[in-house]
């Protein structure tokens, strides 16, 4: 089918005047057969490659988190020459160690009934019917090994007296599948990760680039066959090359500029592959998390997450009369509190899924039942309201039940952090929560592979589109990082692999001079403009655009105007932008101006995605498409596919190609936690 106008397509696609209709995709790497032989069929059918050829091939891993930390190690064992690179003095995560919760596995520990195929349904479920089943079923499959792995690894994994691991559950879930660490998992499987990382760098077969940002992907004859860093101290811009490449560079939640996402994550590996012809895929899909320390003031650049375990035992409530939002929250009696999620989803109470707990703490606050100090809200016109934006997280009944040292002993990480933020001690005082954008469930789009529609470039993680369709559940982007970096990767790669090494590609290569000339133009370009305004004034600007219009609720004339203005902001950041310094040296404002630059133009696609997609599933929600009881309403008969968009070029339509999904192993339901 010849690319056609989304008009000439038909319908009444409000997104009409803002993208074209390509040819639909398919994931063609997916065996046949029953779901549960899948993966063991396609790791037959691999094509391998000797040891000694291995020795010949290079792969380069960009990103040193789960995913990236994990591929690079697991890579460099198998004996390949493994170039890695990260923007931080050491190899280190810019996110996953906010992970503080756990990671799932179905081991059935518990013997509560937990299995793969529980997994695999809450999986998709979760997601609320919009990920790929081969895909989720092979993470639910390959899940209880990563434990196996982590375990071996010397990850102090919480323990219960007899010495069993513990578990304990997260929202969306019935069974207790979530393994965890005292302090915050994520660092601890990052430390498993790095010492099979330095091992590897000690043996040889890694080399790792840090303080190295990549800032263009090198394509030469269609095929991924390096990228383009900048040096983050000296300013030198260089090329590398190798027979394959591997993005393992996180999610895109900094486009909001205030997340629980580090401040130096950013979109720019993925966008830069995606305009050398990588589909983006499902961009508009973003996750809000419940449990985040409320904004307090003005001047803050990060929000902080606390672990989603703490609805364990938490309590969520607010006051039921708006009058008593200014009172003690230990003075307001049982019976003037309004244990909202118990009452409105008595099935799973405090357990359900994200996108719906974030929902319902929004819906309280608009309600003038928000808790604690007001803050002011300015929309886009400058008018200003207070609104309390918070809502509580009590343990006093936990307390009761286990006592002030059996509490501890779960959560006293986290009530310490909380108390040294807050100045105020939960123990005595309920928290206060309210939900802040964690993870981007869009990301590049890839096939059952891993491999994106550029040859020989693969994507790890939350960087690729996701197994979690439009929605994670808590505790699963670990199990994704690790599942992807330590058994998928290592195997699927090795397909691709099995065909080099490929032909020798020089520095002076076409593809390789114009990747590196178009990389040193746009820092040029940046530093030139000297405008009057900071590069973090146009990221808030953008960011309050984006939370205003494309944050927890959408609808179709909030998006146009968010797509109007993005446009305008994105016009005046390259006229009026002010970046200080120069390419030479260690350049802080430059590297921030590179990032934004590039959010700017994921914000409209994030929008225009937003706006094509009239349907509510998980994490978003279009207000035009609900229940009677305000729930998401998907239209499965319309929107059961995934959005893999084609870059257009500079100031050209992205071209949309649809992935149907079909699900033949799971029945499709409108998504109930009642």
């Amino acid at each position: 089918m010849t690319t056609t106008t989304a008009r000439q397509a038909g319908g009444s696609d409000p997104a009409l005047a803002y993208y074209r209709l390509g040819e639909d995709i398919a994931d063609t790497k997916a065996p046949e057969g029953p779901i549960e032989k899948k993966w063991a069929t396609r790791q037959f059918e691999a094509k391998l490659v000797n040891p000694a050829n291995r020795r010949k091939l290079t792969v380069i891993v960009v990103g040193t988190g789960l995913a990236g930390g994990a591929a690079a190690a697991s890579l460099g064992e198998a004996g390949y020459n493994v170039l890695n690179f990260c923007y931080q003095d050491s190899p280190r995560r810019a996110h996953s160690i906010a992970a503080q919760g756990g990671i799932n596995a179905a081991k059935n520990y518990r013997n509560d009934n937990d299995s793969v195929q529980r997994l695999f349904y809450d999986t998709v479920k979760g997601g609320d019917y919009r990920a790929r089943e081969t895909n989720v079923y092979r993470l639910a499959e390959v899940s209880a090994n990563i434990i196996d792995q982590c375990v071996a690894q010397g990850v102090p994994f919480a323990r219960e007296y007899g010495g069993l691991l513990d578990t304990r559950s997260f929202g969306g879930v019935q069974v207790q599948r979530t393994f965890y660490a005292r302090g915050q998992t994520g660092q601890q499987l990052l430390i498993g990760a790095y010492q099979a990382l330095e091992r590897q760098v000690q043996a040889g077969t890694v080399k790792m680039y840090a303080r190295h940002e990549m800032i263009e992907l090198i394509v030469v004859d269609g095929q991924a066959r390096g990228i383009v860093t900048r040096n983050m101290v000296t300013g030198a811009v260089e090329p590398w090359l190798a027979d394959a490449v591997v993005l393992a560079t996180g999610g895109y939640g900094n486009v909001f500029f205030l997340s629980t996402n580090a401040m130096g994550c950013n979109v720019t590996a993925a966008w830069r592959a995606h305009r050398k012809g990588a589909y983006f895929g499902n961009p508009c899909y973003t996750q809000i998390h419940p449990t985040c320390i409320p904004v307090h003031g003005e001047t803050q650049s990060k929000l902080t997450l606390m672990s989603e375990s703490l609805r364990n035992d938490g309590r969520i409530w607010v006051p039921k009369k708006a009058e008593d939002c200014d009172k003690d929250p230990r003075q307001i009696p049982e019976e003037d509190r309004d244990y909202y999620l118990e009452r409105i989803y008595p099935a799973f109470g405090n357990l359900v899924p994200r996108d719906i707990a974030s929902r319902q703490a929004k819906n309280m606050c608009d309600e003038g039942r928000g808790v604690g100090p007001a803050v002011v809200e300015r929309d886009l016109e400058g008018n200003e309201r207070k609104v309390r934006r918070g809502v509580y997280l009590d343990f006093a009944d936990a307390i009761k039940r286990l006592g002030k040292d059996g509490v501890s002993a779960r959560y006293g990480n986290l009530f310490d952090m909380y108390e040294q933020i807050t100045a105020e001690d939960p123990y005595e005082v309920p928290m206060r929560i309210y939900p802040a954008v964690h993870y981007t469930m869009g990301g590049l789009w890839v096939d059952y592979d891993l491999q994106s529609t550029i040859p020989g470039l693969y994507v790890t993680g939350e960087a690729n589109f996701s197994d979690h369709g439009a929605n994670r559940l808590g505790a699963s982007a670990l199990m994704q990082g690790l599942a992807d970096g330590y058994f998928v990767l290592p195997n699927t790669i090795n397909d691709y692999l099995a065909a080099g090494p490929f032909p020798k590609v020089e520095v002076s290569d076409p593809a390789v001079v114009e990747a590196v000339g178009a990389s040193k133009e746009r820092i040029a370009k940046l530093l030139a403009v000297q405008g009057t305004r900071s590069v973090d004034s146009f990221h808030k600007e953008l960011g309050q655009i984006m939370w205003e219009y494309c944050g927890m609720e959408r609808n179709a004339a909030g998006l146009k105007i968010a797509i109007d203005r993005i446009r305008k902001l994105r016009e005046d950041y390259w006229s009026n932008v002010r970046v200080t310094g120069t390419s030479e040296s260690f350049n802080q404002a430059l590297e921030r101006a590179g990032r934004v630059a590039d959010f700017l133009e994921m914000g409209e696609l994030m929008c225009i995605d937003a706006l094509h997609r009239r349907e509510s599933c998980g994490g978003h929600f279009r207000s035009e498409s609900q229940t009677e009881d305000g729930e998401a309403l998907r239209h499965d008969d319309e929107f059961l596919y995934v959005a893999a968009w084609e870059y257009g070029g500079e100031g050209q339509q992205p071209t949309l190609h649809k992935e149907p999904l079909e699900y033949k192993f799971i029945e499709l339901k409108q998504r109930s936690y009642k």
